[in-house]
């Protein structure tokens, strides 16, 4: 009933109730009452005593009336006061999880810790924090038993963080990551707290007869209470939890502001890329590709270089990982293939382009197309492109990469198999996939004449090549010993600085005018 009064309509009936009361004490005081019975009597000739009754009546009617819609209201009233909870309850709660989520992390009030007298831990006072939880190699579970099986999962999760004794808020901000909020904990109860949450989520769970492990990263922070918002604090636990899942999985960091700085500067760096993207500042050098057997030049490998507005160099796999990260990556390649093909048409015929496609270029299903594209505009013909292609981007998913592959060999366009010996599944990527070449990674050239395992290896691939009609490059020779020690190996192509590092479009010109120098005196 208290619920109704509060709404406009209750408002209304106190109102004219009060209004009643007043009109009924007044007409008391001023003996109303005596004077409207004399004139009734004056007027019962004329029907008064029959309206007087019907007006009762019709008061009384409406009166009942009224308590009935009353009772009207007030079940409405408490239906929608049922209606709006359960909608405030499913904005701010996790489907799934049935945890609360962002919303309600927002709309948090932190209840103070409770401790008896004297019983408060040393250094722990009304400490509250934050702890991230982000799940490591989520996806290779959804891989394994489906996204109903990565559903299971998530809920076992849940349900092992809010066992635990002092997880006393738990919120699921989306896809596989977690908040935890803790109170009173000591630096060292924060550490052995993270420790646990590792612990507990990277038990192996039953799914379907299957035990599945997922690892854990965790990050966290303490709350600056009536300094800062509580979202501020959980932002430093993320940065904290994305720090530590860069160290690999199932690691713990409580926040340095040295993360902040490092995110900042990311931010920073990602900006200027977008700049230099735009702007195509990020230029393609060349390293000679050389035919060990003829001692020739064959072909340039394309490189990406970039120098900032500062005059700072910025090393490729910075710049390119940041681009795959924020979805720059095709524009980038692009613009860079582009410019290669371009420099590539004033080099003789025999001379091949080799450019690299980032794994995340090999789940796009229209890279060939964009491929094509920039080679009609330049003019440079398919046959004069060698795309490189590393092990690992080959698993990412199979059957795209195998479509990519053969729309590039159909139009004459020839693949290197890059860091050959680096990633998955080395042989199962040669017979599955059709190359022209294999890139022997550097790493096994740097060593193979020190170390014996390293040596067999080498020889091993040289032979698996030869057997396979698919030529070798050897990359990173950078001594006149490693060459001798390739060219009885029948090793076809040598790559590094032996041979010449990357250098800008003009200076390879002038490099292939001093090899054809050098061959016609030679001749």
């Amino acid at each position: 009933m208290a619920e109704f009064f509060r709404s406009r309509a209750g408002k209304q009936c106190l109102c004219l109730m009060a209004l009643g009361a007043t009109l009924w004490i007044s007409g008391t005081l001023l003996d109303v009452d005596s004077w409207l019975v004399s004139f009734m009597s004056g007027l019962e000739n004329y029907g008064a005593d029959e309206f007087v009754l019907a007006l009762g009546i019709a008061g009384g009617m409406s009166f009942i009336y009224s308590v009935l819609r009353i009772g009207d209201l007030r079940k409405e009233t408490q239906l929608r006061g049922a209606a709006q909870a359960r909608a405030d309850w499913t904005a701010t709660h996790d489907h799934l999880t049935k945890l609360p989520n962002r919303y309600a992390f927002e709309r948090k009030i932190l209840p103070k810790p409770a401790y008896k007298d004297g019983d408060v831990p040393e250094g722990a006072k009304s400490n509250v924090t934050i702890f991230s939880v982000d799940l490591d190699g989520f996806k290779k579970v959804n891989d394994l038993v489906g996204h109903k099986g990565g559903d299971v999962l998530l809920v076992e999760v849940a349900k092992r963080i809010c066992a635990l004794g002092n997880a006393d808020c738990v919120y699921r901000f989306g896809g596989d990551e977690f908040i935890v909020i803790a109170l009173g904990m000591t630096e060292a109860r924060e550490e052995w707290f993270a420790k646990v949450l590792i612990q507990a989520v990277t038990r192996p769970i039953l799914i379907d007869g299957f035990a599945v492990e997922v690892g854990a990263s965790v990050g966290y922070d303490r709350w600056n209470e009536g300094a800062e918002p509580l979202e501020d604090a959980a932002h430093r636990a993320d940065l904290a939890m994305y720090e530590a899942k860069s160290r690999g999985p199932n690691h713990h960091l409580i926040f340095r502001p040295s993360m902040q700085d490092k995110v900042t500067e990311r931010a920073s760096l990602e900006s200027k890329l977008r700049g230099a993207i735009q702007n195509k500042a990020i230029k393609t050098h060349y390293q000679p590709l050389i035919d060990l057997r003829s001692g020739r030049l064959c072909g340039f490998e394309a490189l990406a270089r970039w120098t900032d507005e500062d005059g700072m160099k910025i090393p490729p796999p910075v710049f390119i990982g940041i681009a795959e990260e924020t979805g720059m990556i095709t524009e980038l390649f692009e613009n860079l293939l582009a410019q290669a093909c371009s420099d590539a048409l004033a080099w003789p015929d025999d001379v091949r382009l080799s450019f690299n496609v980032s794994p995340v270029q090999m789940e796009d299903k229209l890279l060939p197309s964009r491929i094509f594209k920039v080679l009609a505009a330049s003019g440079l013909p398919a046959g004069r492109l060698e795309v490189e292609i590393t092990e690992n981007a080959l698993i990412q998913d199979p059957a795209i990469a195998a479509h990519i592959l053969d729309e590039l060999h159909k139009a004459g366009v020839q693949i290197a198999l890059d860091d050959f010996g680096t990633g998955y599944s080395s042989l199962a990527q040669l017979a599955r996939y059709r190359f022209d070449k294999i890139k022997i990674d550097k790493s096994f050239i740097a060593t193979c004449r020190e170390d014996e395992k390293q040596e067999k290896i080498v020889r091993a691939m040289l032979a698996l090549g030869r057997s396979l009609n698919i030529k070798t490059t050897a990359e990173g020779v950078e001594e006149h010993a490693q060459l001798a020690y390739l060219l009885p190996l029948g090793c076809d192509i040598g790559q590094g600085h032996l041979f010449g590092k990357a250098m800008p479009a003009a200076e390879a010109g002038i490099f292939i005018e001093n090899q054809n120098t050098s061959l016609a005196f030679t001749a």
